[in-house]
């Protein structure tokens, strides 16, 4: 069992969690992530650790509300247990002295690629930032990157904050201006991570991708998060979740984020019918003790 020892709303529908789990603690490297259950009969979902205090034997996980499982997770206060939290899982990122790199990231790809953003610099890169949400409100973990990076950039769709625009924007400005970049690592919607890839690709400048897919078991046992790299069948869980942007087959990943869309949407329908009817009882008995 898992302790939850603090928990913070970020953003609407977003939620910071540090959870004890000391032997990930003490093992997790940047990239990596944990599988959880949020009750003994629940599914198995993914989460990445976005940082860790091994002195405090805790971990940080953030999660934005999404499907029934993060939903049931938004309901768990401090004090309250998860009965399953396993990992470090995946490869780590490969990090070493690049040079110049760059890190992109939208939504709630921020908490992804801020370990990342944390690691390059301590192994001595020059590390530019580059997030981004829909809106202000949306947006998460600002001043922890600035604190990270050696520059920060913030767009956001709608243009109520930073720059008006993608991830891309500032991007596509510096290869313009003709600044150095050694590798890219983009981490978000696939939508996003294909339209930086895509950016890259004709000056071949090196681009990480991390793909998170439908992962169940995170040991490469069910196949529910295969990708196809280069050619090559992958599975995210154990050959990634990091690989080369200009490989990966974008169109498989997307065909395959949608094949579980109808089960999603009817187990969330479900979880939020129950949850009305709770209410709706709980109500009912307020007012008859009432009368």
């Amino acid at each position: 069992m898992h302790k939850i020892l603090s928990k913070q709303t970020l953003a609407p529908g977003i939620q910071r969690y540090e959870v004890v789990a000391p032997e990930i603690a003490q093992r997790r490297k940047a990239g990596q992530f944990v599988i959880l259950r949020v009750h003994e009969e629940g599914e198995r979902i993914p989460i990445t650790i976005a940082d860790a205090n091994p002195a405090k034997g805790a971990i940080t996980l953030i999660v934005q509300e999404v499907g029934m499982t993060t939903r049931m997770m938004a309901q768990k206060e401090v004090g309250e247990f998860l009965p399953d939290v396993c990992g470090p899982l995946g490869d780590p990122t490969h990090i070493e002295n690049f040079g110049h790199c760059v890190c992109l990231a939208g939504g709630v790809g921020v908490a992804e690629i801020f370990p990342v953003v944390q690691a390059l610099r301590a192994a001595g890169n020059k590390v530019t930032a580059i997030i981004g949400a829909r809106s202000r409100e949306l947006l998460i973990l600002e001043e922890e990157m600035r604190r990270a990076a050696h520059q920060l950039a913030v767009t956001t769709d709608d243009g109520s904050y930073g720059i008006h625009g993608l991830v891309t924007k500032p991007l596509a400005e510096m290869m313009q201006r003709g600044e150095k970049i050694d590798r890219v690592f983009c981490i978000g919607p696939v939508p996003m991570m294909r339209a930086v890839a895509e950016l890259t690709r004709p000056t071949k400048i090196p681009t990480i991708v991390s793909l998170n897919p439908v992962m169940v078991d995170g040991t490469g046992m069910c196949g529910g998060c295969r990708v196809t790299i280069g050619g090559k069948i992958k599975f995210a869980c154990v050959d990634g979740p990091d690989f080369d942007a200009h490989q990966v087959d974008f169109d498989e990943l997307v065909r395959r984020q949608q094949m579980y869309r109808g089960e999603e949407k009817e187990a969330l329908e479900r979880y939020v019918k129950s949850l009305e009817e709770g209410e709706a009882e709980k109500k009912s008995c307020q007012m008859a003790e009432m009368v």
